[in-house]
């Protein structure tokens, strides 16, 4: 099944209902693949307020190549530095995944200082695996970086996140899981992501986790999600939003999670589905305890600085009246 639509296929179908999340209150979510770097300090307040409690950042291409080692340094230290200070604002625990992205794998000669670096970034505090990894185009460059960081994981004992191709994404998927298994790794301890309904059954089957990417217009959308559920279960399944820096929705997981409840999916599944399951194959890590999130939702104050900077401006007030159309 295609996974994208043309502009004439989504104007004619019929519009779903608004999905509230007066239905979710109370519950709480794990994101387990959102692209913190390309969003705004008003999207981790929406976050925290529809019960997003902890989230996983993955390493990803940032819309064009980067050109030299140092900036893919600067890049990991923010997600170890100040993504997780501003996050923490917010009193949602932030964590990461590390790798070198399949895109940029292709500049080989970057690659390899790339892949000298990451033993550096890898063992560190809040890194919870090797990510986001595999293939784009699938070529030779592709694959041989993605082998060399599945032989890292494997020396580090961190779990892998697989981003799957978006094109022949049935054969990539396939490829990327006969290379996992090849390289040894247990499938417990591999994240297989943006799956559809055409990779779902082969990887839940072949025993690893199956990440779906909610996503507008492309890779996955809620209610497919849905359908999805209730022919599978919940058995290692998770959903996230990626939010990245396309038109992307950073609710996705509690949107997801309140569309659910309203067509009769269990409190029990969708908990797992949109929370559990993350947290279960994440702490494998050894970097992930729940008691954590507590402590961070419990001590904000957002008059705190990160290198001499705050997530406040002069004179600004550490909460804004969402409320109000005034802003003062």
């Amino acid at each position: 099944m295609c996974c994208t639509h043309s502009f004439e296929e989504v104007k004619n179908e019929p519009l779903s209902p608004p999905v509230s999340l007066d239905g979710i209150k109370g519950m709480k979510f794990f994101d387990p693949h959102v692209h913190m770097t390309s969003r705004t300090t008003d999207d981790y307040q929406a976050m925290a307020d529809a019960g997003i409690v902890a989230l996983i950042e993955p390493a990803f291409w940032l819309g064009q190549p980067r050109t030299g080692l140092d900036s893919f340094r600067d890049y990991y230290s923010s997600l170890l530095g100040w993504e997780r200070f501003r996050s923490s604002q917010f009193g949602i625990k932030h964590y990461c995944t590390i790798g070198l992205n399949s895109r940029e794998a292709n500049n080989e000669a970057l690659a390899e200082q790339v892949m000298e670096m990451l033993p550096l970034f890898i063992y560190k505090e809040g890194v919870v695996g090797i990510g986001e990894i595999g293939f784009d185009d699938q070529t030779a460059a592709e694959e041989k970086y993605y082998r060399a960081q599945l032989e890292l994981a494997k020396e580090s004992g961190l779990p892998v996140q697989i981003h799957t191709p978006h094109r022949d994404k049935k054969g990539g998927t396939r490829r990327s899981m006969d290379i996992a298994l090849e390289h040894g790794l247990d499938p417990y301890k591999v994240i297989v992501d943006h799956n559809n309904e055409e990779t779902v059954k082969e990887v839940l089957d072949r025993g690893f986790w199956a990440a779906f990417t909610i996503y507008p217009f492309t890779k996955m959308g809620n209610e497919r999600m849905v359908e999805i559920a209730k022919q599978y279960g919940s058995e290692r399944i998770m959903v996230n939003s990626a939010a990245d820096w396309g038109i992307s929705d950073p609710l996705a997981v509690p949107k997801t999670a309140a569309l659910m409840k309203i067509r009769g999916i269990s409190d029990v599944d969708i908990e797992l589905i949109t929370y559990r399951n993350a947290i279960t194959a994440f702490a494998q890590s050894g970097q992930i305890d729940e008691a954590d999130f507590g402590m961070v939702s419990g001590n904000i104050d957002q008059s705190q600085k990160f290198e001499g900077n705050t997530i406040l401006r002069g004179g600004q007030q550490p909460r804004i009246d969402k409320s109000s159309i005034i802003i003062s």
